[in-house]
């Protein structure tokens, strides 16, 4: 390349890099003082100055500003449009997006759910099945257990009396608890099941 040619390109760069800072004043009398214009934009500019950076549009500007930065109605409006319809596009994502992100919040609540119910079921059944056991256990001891005997004394010496435990009476009572358990057990075994095929 022409050493020329290349020292114009690298003198257009920095000149068009370096913005020169300039005064604006709106026609509604808002002043834009010592701000330098970062980006022209179709329907307007953006102007940075000590205290951060704005967009002015052009339709707050004079004619005069709008002819330097080559402002063009046709343009402005078509642009104008086109980012309206990309915010609609966005505000319809991020619904979509809080939509989807709700949804999965409750499914993840109705799984957290299922599976508490699920644990409390088992623990239900762990209870029973001990419950079970235990009854088994009494039962066994008192149907184990023999007649007792004891001695009376009376007037002809000592009498030995033979007769069955009496806490074998309570026999009927524990077999009914036994069957009520077993039932109940059943039953959670039952829902339990039922309630693990639904969790999965």
């Amino acid at each position: 390349m022409n050493p020329r040619k290349v020292a114009l390109v690298i003198l257009v760069t920095t000149s068009s890099s370096l913005a020169l800072a300039e005064d604006f004043k709106t026609i509604n009398g808002k002043e834009y003082k010592n701000v330098t214009v970062t980006q022209v934009e179709p329907d307007g500019i953006i102007v940075k100055s000590k205290t951060g950076i704005s967009k002015v549009y052009f339709a707050e500007l004079s004619e005069d500003v709008r002819k330097q930065y080559h402002y063009d109605a046709g343009n402005a409006a078509a642009y104008t449009a086109q980012v309206a319809a990309s915010v609609q596009v966005a505000a319809r994502q991020a619904e979509e997006f809080n939509k989807q992100q709700k949804l999965q919040q409750q499914q993840q609540a109705e799984q957290a759910g299922k599976q508490q119910y699920v644990q409390a079921l088992m623990d239900r059944l762990g209870e029973l099945q001990q419950e079970e056991e235990n009854l088994l256990a009494r039962i066994g001891q008192l149907e184990n257990r023999g007649a007792v005997s004891w001695s009376n004394w009376n007037s002809q010496g000592s009498v030995h009396v033979y007769a069955n435990d009496p806490a074998k009476a309570d026999l009927p009572l524990l077999r009914g608890r036994l069957a009520n358990v077993r039932a109940e057990k059943q039953r959670v075994t039952a829902e339990l099941d039922r309630a693990q095929r639904q969790s999965r």
